[in-house]
Formats: C-alpha cells, sequence, structure tokens
C-alpha cells in the first residue's frame, strides 16, 4: 500500500497532500507546462501553438502515468492551502518511486522541494527502501538530488536514473 510522505520536515512551510481530481486538471497541466517553458521559449511558435503541443503533452504523460502505475498516490502539493504542485509516488517492494514531482515557478528555490525530498527519505529509510526518481539531465534540481545523496544508476539518455540508499 503506499502511504502519504510524512510531512515533519516541510511541516516548517505549512506544506500538505491531497489528492487530485479531475477538477485539478487546469492547475497540473499548468504545472507541467512550467516545466518546459525553457524548452518552448526555443521554438518559434505562436503562444497557441505552444498552448496546443503542451495541452496534447500533458494527456499523454497523464495517461501514460495513470496506466503504467496503477497504485502510485497522485497528489497535489499545497501551501497554506494554495496548490502549489504535484507529487506522484509508488511505493513497491524494495523501492519508493518518484514518479514526478514539481513546483510552480514561484514555489521552487525556496527549500520546499527539500523538504518534500527529505520526508519522502525518512519515510524510505524507516522502510528499508531506496528511493528512484527519473530526471532530465538539465533539470536545475539536479544539484539537489546530488546534494540530498542521490546518484545515477542509470543513464537514459535524456533522463538520469537516480537512486538514493538509506545509511
Amino acid at each position: 500500500m503506499t502511504t502519504r510522505p510524512d510531512i515533519r520536515h516541510a511541516a516548517e512551510f505549512q506544506i500538505t497532500y491531497r489528492d487530485i481530481t479531475d477538477e485539478d486538471l487546469p492547475f497540473l497541466a499548468r504545472v507541467y507546462r512550467s516545466t518546459r517553458e525553457s524548452e518552448l521559449d526555443r521554438v518559434p511558435w505562436s503562444d497557441a501553438e505552444k498552448q496546443d503541443f503542451i495541452a496534447m503533452q500533458f494527456r499523454a504523460q497523464h495517461v501514460h502515468y495513470q496506466a503504467n502505475y496503477p497504485d502510485a498516490l497522485w497528489l497535489i502539493i499545497e501551501q497554506d492551502t494554495r496548490a502549489v504542485g504535484r507529487l506522484y509516488i509508488e511505493h513497491w517492494t524494495s523501492e519508493h518511486r518518484i514518479i514526478d514531482i514539481a513546483l510552480l515557478p514561484d514555489a521552487r528555490g525556496r527549500g520546499i522541494g527539500g523538504a518534500i525530498l527529505s520526508d519522502i527519505l525518512d519515510q524510505a529509510a524507516h522502510a528499508g527502501k531506496n528511493v528512484g526518481i527519473h530526471v532530465e539531465k538539465t533539470n536545475p534540481a539536479m544539484s539537489l538530488y546530488r546534494r540530498l545523496g542521490f546518484r545515477m544508476v542509470e543513464d537514459q539518455g535524456v533522463y538520469d536514473l537516480l537512486v538514493w540508499s538509506p545509511p
């Protein structure tokens, strides 16, 4: 059974989690787009073309995640009751797999992500399990993952599979 991460470190930031609903899809699409902005800045498309592309990509990712991780938790990250991001996580026999974690730009770089990840790592350590996540090589959060002790175990082209193991 997949359980929500404890909120020990994240409590400092008034973080809570709630299950996603269909009404959250526009918010989740906005979070997704915020993670793709640097890529979109490099293409000569109109705003409408960019929005259509992002909508298509978001739908494809959402359907893929839901189909391939049927036992995962699909969570909205809230800070003081305001939605600021998403956390998708599944607990496997040997590993807690972070399928996706993303925060809106105004919530990034303030310690929230590190606190959430620290709670996930503490929970995994208590269970004696590793934590895995696929991270794009160019993701600015890569330095955070390395600081927290994740190591690259597999180069998958655009992504690295990172794993953290309990001490």
